[in-house]
């Protein structure tokens, strides 16, 4: 492949879990300006369609799933190809100081965040669907690292998924199959909106972001680069994204 065309995805089969909103949907949508087959996967099948239409160039394809069901796991694996990448992205995120945390939304949250986006990675190395020198990226978060009152559920979810990326990098690389993940800081998504935190605490939060608020795109951008044939020679490891959060902390 020559320099010019590098952070191409072109002829690349990529799925992306959590396509249906936020940074899942961006991402998707990134990857197929970047001529990339997309698969989208999701539980909102109208939410999931609206994905579908944004996307660019054609051969794309929708699959309506819960990846935290294992006869869904299954449907996701019968419908793909053969993939070049896959896209973790599937989360939730519940706001709860830690002496009242609720073990049900516990649960849930390692479930979702955590349990099967394994599982779906499972299933595909399983049934052999991952190709020899793909690029396995999951959608972490800078509140693994960081200490941030309220989210001992949400980051922990996230720092299980950072630690298991150095696994499975050290597992597959016999097959040249990368795993890396990406740690966002706090990005202007659906996902916050739809939190419970308040928009006067949203914005002080942001002012602690030297480069100002993070937008999907930033996290998409990143995507890319780590799904391209760019980024060959990465793997095991967790890129911050976090507009100069961290220099502070």
């Amino acid at each position: 492949m020559s320099q010019d065309n590098i952070f191409s995805l072109q002829g690349k089969s990529i799925l992306v879990s959590g396509a249906s909103s936020g940074i899942g949907k961006v991402i998707a949508v990134s990857l197929s300006r970047q001529g990339a087959n997309v698969l989208v996967t999701g539980r909102n099948e109208q939410r999931l369609m609206e994905t579908a239409r944004k996307l660019e160039g054609s051969g794309h394809s929708v699959i309506i799933a819960d990846i935290t069901r294992a006869y869904d796991l299954e449907k996701i694996s019968d419908k793909v190809t053969q993939l070049d990448g896959v896209v973790f992205c599937a989360g939730i995120i519940d706001y709860m100081i830690a002496k009242n945390i609720d073990m049900n939304s516990l649960d849930e949250i390692m479930t979702v965040n955590f349990k099967s986006q394994i599982a779906l990675y499972q299933k595909l190395h399983q049934n052999k669907k991952l190709n020899k020198n793909a690029s396995l990226v999951f959608i972490s978060s800078l509140a693994a690292i960081s200490a941030v009152p309220a989210t001992l559920a949400y980051a922990a979810s996230k720092a299980a998924v950072n630690s298991s990326v150095r696994i499975l990098a050290a597992e597959l690389a016999k097959s040249k199959i990368r795993v890396n993940s990406i740690s966002p800081g706090l990005i202007e998504s659906p996902l916050l909106q739809n939190s419970v935190l308040e928009r006067e605490s949203i914005q002080t939060s942001f002012s602690k972001y030297p480069l100002g608020p993070g937008k999907e795109e930033d996290v998409a951008n990143t995507a890319v680069f780590l799904l391209s044939d760019a980024s060959r020679w990465i793997t095991g490891t967790t890129i911050i994204v976090d507009g100069g959060y961290m220099l502070n902390n």
